[in-house]
């Protein structure tokens, strides 16, 4: 197998197309080559599991800086795009599909009109970039605005051609952007320190482990898992089980780490994880391939309640990603909603039970 390069920018885009898990296993592609009103065409259009859009801009060789204003420009129409604009783009795509289902039978949840399009990131994929394009991603991503780039390499094996890639930034942290993101700006307010978590799914998790053993988790692909390298020692976070409600607050102890080295405390000592937990086997299955492993992150908890007593009032902040930072007054709203519920959340950890 040699490294060799590819003859047009095409080939790149015919290369994703045909294997999308390339940049993500959680991205579907919803549009190809689609014509902005200012000009240009974008050149793929992705949607993540809740539903925010993902602008792919694709160069074959080394990156001038000029890519990012154009990239951020075709953002900017992006961001005023409406559902049925992006089910036009993915019945064009796919040949007559239809978006809501093809959303459904991918991530397995309704599509919400509502949440569609709330927010994007821009990704840049290049074979190199010039230094100054990179100060500029970095830059403006420290600044929460969620921009990305990839690096790829192509090699020859016989007659097929084989792609690698490199995240110039953590792809959790641009996904944190994505999810602390609104449409409107005016919206933004400064983030309250409170992190979201969503302990999604109940087929794989138990929030009845949880709560025993002290953690939350995340996994089944990256995009799951990733933003839970978020959490650090001593944050405080908010749990909602997903169509249920809030059933818990408190502080973290240990940052993330894969299933395969987790180990819960119990009446005999610590034992592994995957020894222990109702949903031990469905972890066994995937614990060795780091894309989609159940992540786990330590919490001593403050304050919880069963999930079959979840709080679920009309107006709290809800989020598909397993993580983020809110910077929504619904946010800030919802936190103080909740202390009232959860009376311990500012109780000392080592007060506390387990």
């Amino acid at each position: 197998m040699v490294r060799t390069r590819l003859d047009s920018e095409q080939q790149l885009e015919e290369m994703i197309v045909k294997e999308p898990r390339i940049l993500s296993d959680q991205w579907m592609l919803i549009g190809r080559q689609e014509a902005t009103s200012h000009g240009g065409r974008i050149d793929l259009l992705a949607i993540a599991p809740d539903a925010s859009l993902v602008l792919i801009e694709l160069k074959r060789d080394r990156t001038p800086r000029e890519v990012v204003a154009q990239a951020i420009d075709y953002a900017s129409w992006l961001a005023d795009l409406g559902a049925d604009r992006l089910a036009q783009m993915y019945e064009r795509l796919s040949g007559g599909g239809n978006l809501g289902e093809a959303f459904k039978q991918r991530f397995g949840n309704e599509l919400d009109e509502g949440a569609l399009n709330q927010s994007h990131q821009i990704v840049i994929v290049a074979a190199e970039m010039d230094p100054s394009t990179e100060r500029i991603i970095d830059y403006l991503n420290a600044r929460d605005i969620a921009i990305n780039a990839v690096f790829f390499q192509v090699f020859q094996n016989g007659t097929e051609r084989l792609l690698s890639r490199a995240w110039l930034i953590d792809p959790g942290e641009t996904q944190a952007n994505v999810a602390a993101s609104t449409r409107s700006q005016r919206e933004r307010e400064p983030w309250n320190g409170e992190f979201y978590v969503s302990f999604g799914d109940a087929s794989s998790r138990s929030w009845e482990d949880a709560e025993k053993y002290g953690y939350v988790s995340g996994g089944g692909g990256s995009w799951y898992s990733q933003t839970l390298k978020l959490l650090s020692p001593g944050d405080r976070v908010w749990v909602k089980i997903p169509r249920k409600g809030y059933v818990g607050v408190g502080r973290v102890v240990e940052s993330a780490q894969p299933v395969g080295t987790f180990d819960v405390q119990t009446v005999e000592g610590l034992r592994p994880a995957l020894e222990v937990l109702q949903h031990a086997e469905r972890y066994r299955a995937t614990a060795d391939d780091l894309e989609k492993a159940e992540y786990f992150v330590r919490v001593k908890w403050l304050d919880t309640v069963p999930d079959s007593r979840a709080i679920n009032e009309l107006g709290l902040f809800g989020n598909q990603n397993t993580v983020c930072q809110p910077t929504t007054p619904k946010w800030r709203f919802t936190v103080e909603k909740l202390k009232a519920h959860f009376p311990r959340w500012n109780a000392p950890a080592d007060t506390v039970g387990p």
